[in-house]
Order: C-alpha cells, then sequence, then structure tokens
C-alpha cells in the first residue's frame, strides 16, 4: 500500500534525523593521593590478588566461617529484598524501552440500531490502528539512559547490601570465639585459683596464715567463677545474631565452641584510585549521577514539539457480517501528528532547574561517598597498624604477669609476702589476659572492615551492561569545576581492581588456625569544588 510505504518512510526519516538534547555524562573528577598516608610501615600478610581470587573469607581459613558466609547470599532477607529492588529496576528499564516502539491496537464491534420508523438492523464494524511517537528529540532515549543507570545502582546497592551482611557476620563469628577463648581462659583461671585456695587452706590449718587469706582466696575464686558465668551471655546473644543473618531462627541454630585462631590475616590496600571502581556504594552513587545527568535531557526535550505518526483502518457495515472487508465499507487515514506547548508559565524552565539541581546533589554525594571511602580505608589501615604494635606489647604483658604469678604464690609459700600480693598478682594476669584476647580480636574484626572498606572483590566491571572504557581513569586529575556534561548519551564507565600484598606476624593470645594479617590502607579523597551544573 502507498500510504504504508510513506507512514514507514516518514518514521525512518524521523529517526535518523532525531537528535538527544541535554548534557552529555562525563564522571566528575575527584584527587585520590597517589597513596594511602596509614599505610606507610605496614606490610599485608596477603598477596596482591587475595581478594580476586575467591571469596574474602577465605583467607580466614575457617570452614565453620566458610559454611555460614555462604548462606547470607542464599537466606538473608535483607539480601533477598535488595534482590527484589534490582528486579524492579530491570523491569523499570524495559518500561523505558517500551517507548521506542509503536502502539498498535484493534477494535470490533456489533451493535442493533433502529431510526425512527425505518427497521431494525445490525451494524458490524472491525478496525486497526497504530500510533508512533518518534524520539527526535532523545526523551526517551535519555529516559532509558537514566533508568539503566538506576538498574546499576541498585545492583551497586544489592552487592553493598551482602558485603556488610557478610562482614556482620565475619565481626560476630569471631567475636563469639573471643567468648569460647574467653571462657577457657577463666576457666584455666578459676583452676589456678582454686589451687592457691587449697594452698592457702593448707596453711591456714598448720597455722602459718590467717583465716583472712583462706576468705580473700575465696572471694578471688567465686569473682573469676561469676565472670565465667557471665560469659554465656555474649555468647548466646552473638549466636543469635549469627542466626538471624544466616536467615535462621535462633532456636535451631548453634555454633560448637572451639579454640580461637592464632593469627590475623590482612589484604593490601592497593592504590587510592582503584577504590572508586572496588567499593559498590561509590559505584552505586556515581550511577545516580548518571541518573540524574539524563534527566536533564528528559526535561530539556519537553520544550521542543512532539512528533507522532498515526495510521487507522476501519470497516463498517449493516449488511452481513460476511460483507464486512469489502472495499466500500473501509474507511482509512495515515499521516503525522505535531504538537507544540506554546505556553506553560514556565513549567519547562522549572522542570530543567529542578533537574539540573538534582544532578548538582548527585555529584555532591558522590564526592562524599568517596571521601567516606577513602577515610575508611586509612581509619583501617591506622587501626590494624598500631593494634599490631599494641599486640607486641601485650603479649610481653601477659608473659610477665604470668611469670609474676608463679613468683609471687612462690614467695607467699615460703612466707615472705602476704597473700594479698597473691591476688594483685593474679588479677594483674587476668587483666593482661583478656587485654591481649581484646586486641587480638581487635585486630580481627579491623582486618575484616578493611575488607570492606575495599569492596570486598567487588568491580564496577560486575555491573550488567557496564562498558571497561581504554582509559579507566582518564579524570583523576581534578578540574577546577564540575564537569559540563554534552548533548548525547554516553556509555556506562567501568574501571578494574587489583591490590599488593605482604606478610605479617602472628598475634598474642589466641590459639593457631590460619595466616596472620594486618588491614589494607585507603585513599584519601578530596573533591574539587562544585562546578557549573550541565547545560
Amino acid at each position: 500500500m502507498s500510504w504504508f510505504r510513506g507512514f514507514t518512510l516518514a518514521a525512518v526519516c524521523g529517526l535518523v534525523t532525531a537528535c538527544a538534547v541535554g548534557p552529555d555524562y562525563k564522571r566528575p573528577p575527584v584527587a585520590p593521593t597517589a597513596d594511602f598516608k596509614e599505610q606507610a610501615g605496614w606490610k599485608p600478610t596477603e598477596p596482591a590478588d587475595a581478594l580476586s581470587r575467591g571469596p574474602w573469607w577465605h583467607i580466614f581459613n575457617d570452614e565453620v566461617l566458610n559454611g555460614l558466609e555462604d548462606q547470607v547470599d542464599i537466606s538473608n532477607q535483607n539480601v533477598k529484598s535488595a534482590e527484589a529492588a534490582v528486579e524492579q529496576a530491570r523491569a523499570l528499564v524495559r518500561e523505558a524501552k517500551a517507548g521506542f516502539w509503536p502502539t498498535i491496537g484493534v477494535t470490533a464491534g456489533r451493535s442493533h440500531q433502529r431510526n425512527g420508523a425505518a427497521s431494525p438492523h445490525n451494524i458490524n464494524s472491525a478496525g486497526g490502528s497504530v500510533s508512533w511517537p518518534l524520539d527526535i528529540w532523545g526523551q526517551v532515549r535519555r529516559s532509558v539512559e537514566s533508568s539503566k543507570a538506576l538498574e546499576q545502582s541498585d545492583e551497586a546497592a544489592l552487592a553493598s547490601a551482602r558485603l556488610a551482611y557478610q562482614v556482620d557476620l565475619a565481626a560476630d563469628y569471631f567475636q563469639l570465639r573471643e567468648q569460647d577463648q574467653l571462657q577457657m581462659l577463666l576457666e584455666d583461671i578459676v583452676k589456678a585459683d582454686d589451687q592457691a585456695l587449697k594452698i592457702t587452706q593448707n596453711r591456714y590449718r598448720v597455722g602459718v596464715a590467717a583465716r583472712a587469706d583462706v576468705v580473700t582466696a575465696q572471694t578471688q575464686l567465686l569473682t573469676v567463677q561469676a565472670e565465667l558465668v557471665a560469659v554465656g551471655i555474649q555468647r548466646g546473644t552473638l549466636e543469635h545474631a549469627i542466626a538471624v543473618l544466616v536467615g535462621q531462627q535462633p532456636a535451631t541454630f548453634s555454633i560448637v565452641p572451639t579454640t580461637m585462631r592464632s593469627d590475623v590475616p590482612t589484604v593490601p590496600a592497593g592504590i587510592p584510585s582503584e577504590l572508586l571502581e572496588r567499593r559498590p556504594d561509590i559505584a552505586q552513587a556515581e550511577r545516580k549521577v548518571v541518573s540524574a545527568n539524563a534527566q536533564i535531557g528528559v526535561s530539556k526535550a519537553a520544550y521542543f514539539p512532539s512528533l507522532s505518526l498515526t495510521g487507522s483502518a476501519q470497516y463498517e457495515s449493516g449488511g452481513p457480517l460476511s460483507q464486512l472487508f469489502r472495499v466500500p465499507n473501509q474507511v482509512w487515514s495515515v499521516g503525522p501528528s505535531l504538537a507544540e506547548t506554546l505556553f506553560a508559565g514556565g513549567l519547562h524552565r522549572a522542570q530543567v532547574a529542578a533537574a539540573r539541581a538534582a544532578w548538582e546533589q548527585s555529584v555532591d554525594d558522590y564526592r562524599q561517598t568517596v571521601l567516606q571511602g577513602f577515610q575508611q580505608v586509612e581509619d583501617e589501615l591506622v587501626t590494624l597498624r598500631v593494634l599490631e604494635q599494641q599486640s607486641g606489647v601485650e603479649d610481653n604483658l601477659v608473659q610477665a604477669a604470668r611469670e609474676a604469678e608463679r613468683l609471687t604464690l612462690n614467695q607467699y609459700k615460703a612466707g615472705t609476702v602476704p597473700y594479698s600480693s597473691v591476688i594483685s598478682a593474679q588479677t594483674a594476669r587476668l587483666s593482661s589476659e583478656q587485654s591481649a584476647l581484646n586486641v587480638f580480636v581487635n585486630r580481627l574484626t579491623a582486618s575484616v572492615t578493611l575488607i570492606e572498606a575495599l569492596g570486598g572483590g567487588w568491580s564496577t566491571a560486575q555491573l550488567q551492561g557496564a562498558h571497561i572504557p581504554a582509559n579507566p581513569h582518564p579524570d583523576i586529575t581534578p578540574p577546577l569545576a564540575r564537569p559540563t556534561p554534552v548533548a548525547t548519551p554516553a556509555p556506562v564507565e567501568v574501571l578494574p581492581t587489583q591490590p599488593s600484598s605482604s606478610p605479617t606476624q602472628p598475634p598474642v593470645h589466641p590459639n593457631p588456625g590460619a595466616p596472620h594479617a594486618p588491614a589494607a590502607p585507603t585513599p584519601p579523597a578530596s573533591p574539587n569544588p562544585t562546578p557549573p551544573p550541565p547545560q
């Protein structure tokens, strides 16, 4: 049909001449330093590719922890909720893409009519219509671009949530093992205090010790026994928290007590610029900038007239249904439709201004997220470095306290010191043992938190539909003003990551288990002053 050929030709011409108004996306520049400040003088225990060789928790070589972490992805309800949000975002992308296609509809009807004194008769009708709004100014393309960016933002949010719950699980698990270790420590001290009580009772029976010494020894023993009983509260609370993190009911969940590892594995921090591609929260914030940038183009497209191609064909007849589809009963139409708003009271200008302000807000949020990421890495690096030094001192303190307790007890047996000296030595030993254990667990927790700060082995390359540019960091040197996007859609920018490695020494009090490692540092971020919004 000639009308159909004209319809198709007009559509093709419209699409060929189409352009996308609004700014092209450019990543807001930031100014990462060449290295992390707190990394100086600290060496990790794991190699540079530790986080890329498999799940990050495998560096701790703990089969119980491995099994629990595997359940987070499957059973954690908050992770499932984030996964549902990603599916919703993907559906919204498909919804936005539907704007590229024409809408086709069909109608059919049969009615019984009577005009005045005429005999009643039936009216049969059937037809179809097509409407195709052409995306001349790129409004649909910008909407799709924005929806895709929000989809990737939700994917990054899912990765961030998954990592956060995995880190929470590891921290709770190590604290639970701390309670197991503390229980064993207190049981050993109860045995030692019980032995000291028996020595005091024997000395009292032979008349070389006062009754006060026996009561003091009993008090010390009961004090440690009370602490031992109280350990069950914290352990039970942590076990319940772990049950919820793996999606199980606390009533049906338990972890068998065991000894604690004796080392602290740590991963290298890499360089600050890599952090932009390794942290899902930074990727999430950056994808929101992409979406806000595309929304400026959507708002600007409202300034321009809209062009639609419409066509319809209708058959209507008062005769038998078999005669409906005949040429005399046919009515058809096809042609373009142009619409333009001449006056809207400043509506379009306000919409564009709002879109630009939203873009500026998203840029500021992105830069703040980058700064916080750099801060978290630096915090964990200094924590690991200082705790490692403190751990060595605590080890020496524990050894000295144990020796002091042994010597003081021998002196008491020889009658050269009062029993109060024994109590002081026992108290000092218990305090030093608990302090050393606490420092060790803090080192493990800091190692886990550093892994979280580094993204846990995640990369922006894992985002659906992401494209890795040839030069991943073209804008690492910050300009003095905000980037001004151009008027064409740009592909999503994705950058790879790679850390570095080195060994560490073993910790102090707990039991042997897996390699020991300190945490890696994070680069300080210095975002640039707020640049002018895109035009």
